[in-house]
């Protein structure tokens, strides 16, 4: 069934000059459908949706009697939140529409008239399809897993999954597609075999993991050959940002990814503040972008592969992996990245994966609709993630430990959160307690000011705290500081200007090279590193940079 591209406007003459654009242009892979008014348009919307169409697109009128565009806009959140807004709109209310891409959680603006639409409509409306189809993959592709909503290992092959764009439709065990095909493998009604994978080549996999599943699906999880120019471990921005610089400049580059290229970043609903995206763009699909720059340059990505050591052999430096073999290069960059802090509330890790999460992957947003969601933290990532679940669940409440958000969220987010009817936020408030049966029921509340306690009801939990970095698989001969943050550079100097004492070159170590000579560390690893996205990929690229300096001097 094509997804449909659907547009309002009250001026038939206009309407009917939109819909004959789009028809050009998309008619052949999409419905184009119009409206006339606001009210028409949300009956449109909810006749597609009980009929299980999808909407990709919707593109409103700003200047509309009775219901203006952007409130048409908004009110579609509730009808079809994952379709891509833009609001049409004249010269003159420019500034008008840049303050509801703000307010109201629009993707864009055009302009009207759009001639010639080859270079002011097409370009744009291509994008936002581009991002629709990145998050909305067709659930039809012969891949099922069926498995216990409430189950972590569930989650994570599900997880597993959808970040590395594999498309694939979930079956909750309880229901009657699912039995029927639980029935005709023979497996029946064994939970202890959850989940399992039913393959487009009729096989099936009775209790996969990622590794498994990405063995069977196309993704590579050993490597090529036996020796590289660079080895960059981890496939977040930095990685990513390292690994097409170093392609692209001609050395034979391995990226190891122990679970989805995107690393945190790529689990972001929208990222607003890089350079280049003035609407934002969400994780997952600058995570595809660059993941298909990397592999259009040549390297060679593998997939749920964990590392557990470097070594120095000689010049050389040899990666160790989990399953016993081993890579070796003339260069290391480690990009492991961050993972978000768990709360040291003990009852908590019991409903891990079942209900409780570390992060918020945008794909979870759709599991809330019509519930109620807590959200742990108050930087930005807690404040991306509660706009977007707010999206889906009927509320969403901010717990945050400290006194206000503005203490460590930027000021464009506090303002979103603070105009939006669906978030609370209730500061100087932590969490004490958890509890609940098949998954997460109840949270336990404390305000600290006050030191009054409640019970409140809680099916999700999305924590989003802190930073624990990925450091703990390397040796004692890294360096790191007290919150094991490796150290590199001018941090690994003493007063004096010198290396340490196990520091063999004659030379001080480069500016991102750790402790052991020809291993550099680029992004949230790496002590004193800036937190964002543009500076992660920044010091890929520096890595890469640094990288040559180092062969040169071999």
């Amino acid at each position: 069934m094509r997804p449909v591209l659907l547009s309002v406007d009250d001026d038939p003459g206009v309407g009917r000059a939109i819909a004959r654009d789009l028809r050009r242009r998309y008619g052949g892979t999409h419905r184009i459908m119009r409206a006339g008014s606001g009210p028409e348009g949300l009956d449109v919307l909810e006749r597609l949706v009980l009929r299980g169409e999808r909407v990709a697109v919707l593109l409103a009128d700003h200047r509309m009697p009775g219901m203006t565009g952007v409130d048409f806009l908004e009110r579609s959140l509730d009808v079809v939140p994952q379709a891509r807004r833009v609001l049409l709109t004249a010269y003159a209310d420019t500034d008008a529409a840049i303050r509801a891409i703000n307010d109201a959680d629009l993707d864009r603006y055009l302009l009207k008239p759009w001639d010639p639409p080859e270079e002011r409509l097409y370009p744009v409306l291509d994008e936002l399809l581009a991002q629709w189809a990145v998050e909305n993959r067709s659930v039809t592709a012969g891949l099922s897993v069926v498995g216990h909503q409430w189950s972590a290992r569930t989650q994570e092959v599900r997880e597993f999954l959808t970040r590395n764009g594999v498309p694939h439709r979930f079956l909750e065990v309880r229901g009657p597609e699912a039995r029927r095909l639980l029935g005709i493998s023979g497996l029946g009604a064994d939970t202890d075999v959850l989940p399992v994978a039913f393959l487009p080549d009729g096989s099936v996999l009775p209790a996969c993991s990622p590794r498994t599943l990405a063995q069977r699906v196309g993704l590579s999880t050993t490597a090529g050959s036996p020796f590289y120019d660079v080895v960059v471990v981890g496939g977040g921005p930095a990685g990513l940002g390292a690994s097409v610089y170093a392609a692209s400049e001609g050395l034979r580059t391995l990226l190891v990814e122990r679970s989805a290229t995107g690393g945190q970043a790529g689990q972001s609903s929208r990222i607003e503040n890089y350079l280049g995206f003035p609407q934002g763009v969400s994780g997952a699909e600058l995570a595809e972008r660059a993941r298909h720059q990397a592999v259009r340059f040549g390297v060679e990505i593998l997939t749920t592969v964990e590392c557990t050591g470097v070594e120095v052999r000689g010049e050389g430096r040899t990666l160790r992996f989990g399953d016993g073999s081993s890579v070796s290069c003339h260069a290391v960059v480690l990009a492991t990245g961050v993972s978000y802090a768990a709360l040291p509330v003990p009852d908590l890790e019991e409903f891990v994966g079942r209900g409780v999460h570390q992060g918020a992957a945008a794909h979870e947003a759709v599991n809330c609709t019509g519930q109620t969601v807590h959200v742990v933290g108050g930087a930005n990532s807690a404040g991306q993630a509660a706009l977007h679940l707010a999206r889906y669940a009927e509320r969403v409440v901010m717990l945050v430990r400290g006194d206000s958000l503005r203490r460590g969220m930027s000021e464009y987010l506090v303002e979103r959160i603070e105009t939006s009817a669906r978030i609370e936020v209730r500061t100087c408030t932590e969490i004490e307690g958890a509890g609940g049966g098949e998954h997460l029921e109840w949270l336990r509340v404390r305000d600290s000011r006050t030191g009054t306690a409640e019970t409140v009801q809680a099916p999700w939990l999305f924590v989003l705290i802190g930073a624990a970095p990925r450091t703990d698989w390397l040796d004692d001969a890294f360096a790191r500081d007290a919150k094991g943050f490796l150290l590199t550079g001018p941090e690994l100097l003493d007063d004096a200007g010198r290396p340490p004492a196990t520091w063999a070159p004659p030379r001080a170590p480069h500016l991102l090279e750790s402790s052991v000579p020809g291993v550099f560390v680029a992004g949230d690893a790496r002590a004193a590193s800036i937190k964002r996205v543009a500076s992660a990929v920044g010091e890929g690229a520096m890595a890469v940079s640094l990288v040559h300096r180092y062969l040169g001097d071999l």
